[in-house]
């Protein structure tokens, strides 16, 4: 598999792990607002090496999960501002901001965790 996208998290919210009830990880870059970094794990804006699509993996410190739906913003919001939603449910619909792999349990992220997309 080749790398399509690859960053590690360098910070985390004091409420980061609140949005884990919904099955839903928040990532975003330096610039977070302020009534939003609490909630997020912090990331390097970085480009893809390619188009993230549907189809592709997920890797979060080695577990895989099959994306299903890539909203349509996804790829700008990711490369401009290091923000992008994961929602670990399956679901079959998903906001522009979001990236939707199958239905699993939440993988652990912490500080020094390495999130891949792969094709």
């Amino acid at each position: 598999m080749n790398t399509i996208y690859e960053n590690t998290v360098k910070g985390k919210g004091e409420l980061a792990s609140a949005f884990l009830e919904e099955k839903t990880i928040i990532l975003f870059g330096d610039s977070a607002p302020d009534t939003l970094k609490d909630y997020c794990y912090t990331i390097d804006v970085k480009d893809a090496a390619a188009k993230i699509e549907a189809g592709q993996t997920l890797e979060i410190n080695n577990a895989q999960f099959k994306i299903k739906l890539v909203g349509d913003v996804v790829q700008k919001n990711l490369e401009a501002l290091g923000h992008i939603s994961i929602r670990f449910t399956g679901e079959d619909d998903c906001l522009p901001g979001t990236i939707v792999v199958e239905d699993s349990e939440v993988p652990v992220l912490d500080i020094g965790s390495v999130i891949r997309i792969l094709a």
